[in-house]
């Protein structure tokens, strides 16, 4: 998710803004919990205020329903989570989510991810990031759009704590392999698989409907985590 104000390699949008339709429970809660939940990408705050307390700060890039992190959020309430989505149909719908369970430590962005942890991100403050099936641009003349690349991993280094992990989850073999390569290459940040390559499905990462189809049909999925050193 990168922003669109320079046409440069750098700054490629990964995304695409699609206008997909908002039920009438996510529009209530857009309407009703917008202030709650959302954070302005303009303004600047300290996460421990915003959250009430100091605790490990994982931030989620594109989290589309907001099932699997509500799901995360639930089971790990030591944890504060920042979700980061463009799409307004699925922020509304994690907020459905959070407002039902009564869970308080997510916030969320309706914004540009990379412009969010470039500028409203401190250095050396995130206990993780989370990338979970990330549009993976799969005609190779897009693959210039896909968000993890040389500059995406720099930015990684200069947020993550020491020791901090960056998660990344595909279900396209190929962008997995290409995550891999540029990930390998990045200075500072080191491959936590013990066979140099992917790493077995944490428990904390809950599988998707979507993902649960793809196995039982056969489809892989890779998982990459990478930790600051």
């Amino acid at each position: 998710m990168l922003s669109p104000e320079k046409n440069t390699p750098h700054r490629i949008r990964s995304f695409i803004r699609r206008q997909g339709r908002i039920t009438q429970g996510q529009q209530l809660a857009l309407d009703n919990h917008w202030d709650k939940y959302c954070l302005d990408p303009n303004a600047g705050y300290d996460f421990n205020q915003v959250f009430g307390r100091t605790a490990p700060l994982i931030v989620e890039i594109g989290f589309g329903t907001g099932d699997s992190l509500a799901k995360m959020a639930a089971a790990n309430p030591d944890n504060d989570y920042i979700g980061i989505e463009v799409h307004r149909p699925g922020v509304g719908h994690l907020m459905l989510l959070l407002d039902q369970q009564g869970l308080t430590n997510v916030r969320i962005y309706c914004h540009d991810a990379i412009d969010i942890i470039e500028h409203k991100i401190a250095d050396n403050s995130l206990a993780g990031v989370h990338l979970f099936f990330p549009d993976p641009w799969p005609k190779k003349k897009h693959h210039k759009r896909r968000i993890v690349r040389s500059s995406f991993v720099e930015l990684l280094v200069r947020k993550l704590k020491p020791g901090g992990y960056f998660h990344a989850a595909t279900d396209w073999q190929n962008y997995a392999e290409n995550m891999l390569q540029v990930l390998s290459s990045g200075v500072g940040i080191s491959n936590a698989s013990h066979t140099g390559d992917y790493c077995e499905r944490p428990e904390y990462r809950p599988l998707t409907k979507f993902e649960q189809r793809g196995i039982r049909l056969g489809h892989g999925v890779w998982d990459l985590i990478f930790r600051k050193e």
